[in-house]
């Protein structure tokens, strides 16, 4: 990719991130209502601190900084860049405002176009190409964190996109082919190639390229439907222990709602289902892939119906044979390294590899995910217990030797 395609490529992708902020109110940029849910400006904040530090402190001679506190602001997690507040504190400040944190990214992005005019070293290429494919993955967390803090808000608030094709709302919940949940899809089994080893970006934990021995077994080619969960929410699952991991069982006493996340009643004393969307409260769909369920109720759900979840290298293995993206996938797998795995150098070797432990690999795509940023080698991961990201469930099941 040429500098002058890469920097047009880097005024769009940063362009994007405003835009999802730019039907919000100043009050809607500051609230956390959890840890994991960033403030809107927080995220805007952010990714300007990414390019800035790994980038035009090391590359750009005579850089500004243009704030020197915005670095314990403005940090997420990088020891090696010094002191950061605390991640539940974020929204605790309103400081600096919204519009000087916007003069902070529009500093950042005009020493970025002046450095994309020149040519680049191969290290500092891919720290800008590392620090877009970062800012794609803070859109999609940006567009889930604002659903949460509209969503928890009791006035349930419309999310508007201001500019045609930023973001589809009306695919958010979008239906699947209900003959699809009849299908599911054979695979014989046998020695895999898993992960990245092509050409193109890809992240440090989708590499190396290895084989890995896939048993025998069925992938739906259907993602579970809301009729479906709600048919297991009747038939008690969320009172039958005998579904739930224990610590999902210990996850769910402490949840008195049990039904996903913006799934509420329709009125009081009513069976009646709906739940909060980007477009307000609307009427549950039957026929629309059920989401935003921990992996506990994954799991569980899948126990309830006689299935499982497919392991990562069953999902990667069947994912040509079925289509995916609308939701992040729950596989049975522990987020741990490929053999051979390597961490990027220097300040971005933090990235991926020391989150690996406790938590699950997810699948797939969602509706919230950039153009172009999904594959199947992609390795998204969570805590078990957390569900405000657009996530599914695809059932797997054991394929007989007889069946194969």
């Amino acid at each position: 990719m040429t500098m002058l395609a890469l920097a047009s490529r880097y005024g769009k992708i940063r362009r994007r991130t405003e835009l999802l902020c730019a039907s919000l109110v100043p009050e809607d940029h500051v609230p956390q209502p959890v840890i994991e849910v960033s403030p809107p400006k927080w995220h805007l904040g952010h990714t300007a601190w990414f390019f800035e530090t790994l980038v035009l402190v090391r590359f750009s001679p005579g850089y500004r900084v243009f704030n020197d506190a915005y670095s314990y602001i403005f940090n997420s997690y990088y020891e090696s860049q010094g002191a950061r507040i605390a991640r539940d504190l974020r929204g605790s400040l309103s400081r600096p405002t919204v519009a000087e944190t916007l003069a902070y990214r529009h500093h950042v992005d005009r020493a970025m176009l002046a450095l994309l005019e020149a040519t680049l070293s191969p290290e500092a290429t891919e720290l800008v190409e590392l620090g877009l494919q970062h800012e794609e993955q803070h859109q999609e967390l940006l567009l889930t964190d604002i659903k949460y803090i509209l969503g928890m808000n009791p006035l349930t608030p419309v999310y508007e996109s201001v500019v045609d094709g930023v973001v589809d709302t009306f695919s958010e919940h979008a239906g699947e082919d209900l003959s699809l949940r009849r299908e599911w899809i054979d695979f014989a089994g046998g020695l895999c190639e898993i992960g990245h080893g092509g050409i193109g970006f890809a992240f440090d934990n989708e590499k190396p390229r290895h084989a890995v021995l896939v048993p025998a077994t069925q992938v739906r080619s259907a993602l579970v439907t809301n009729a479906e969960y709600q048919a297991f929410i009747l038939d008690g699952g969320y009172r039958r222990f005998e579904f739930w991991h224990a610590e999902g069982w210990d996850w769910l006493q402490h949840h008195s709602d049990r039904l996903p996340l913006y799934w509420r009643t329709s009125r009081a004393g009513s069976t009646d289902l709906e739940h909060y969307t980007l477009a307000g409260q609307r009427a549950l769909l039957p026929e629309a892939p059920v989401t935003h369920v921990s992996f506990f109720e994954a799991s569980a759900f899948c126990c309830w119906a006689g299935w499982r979840l497919p392991t990562e290298f069953e999902w990667e293995a069947v994912a040509p044979k079925f289509l995916w993206g609308q939701r992040w996938e729950w596989t049975g797998s522990a987020y741990l390294p490929y053999p051979g795995f390597k961490t990027y150098l220097g300040a971005a070797s933090e990235y991926n590899g020391k989150f690996m432990l406790n938590q699950m690999v997810l699948r797939g795509a969602s509706f919230a995910t950039p153009v172009g940023h999904a594959r199947s080698t992609y390795r998204n991961f969570f805590p078990p217990h957390m569900r405000w990201q657009y996530t599914g469930i695809r059932p797997a099941r054991d394929l007989q030797a007889s069946q194969v």
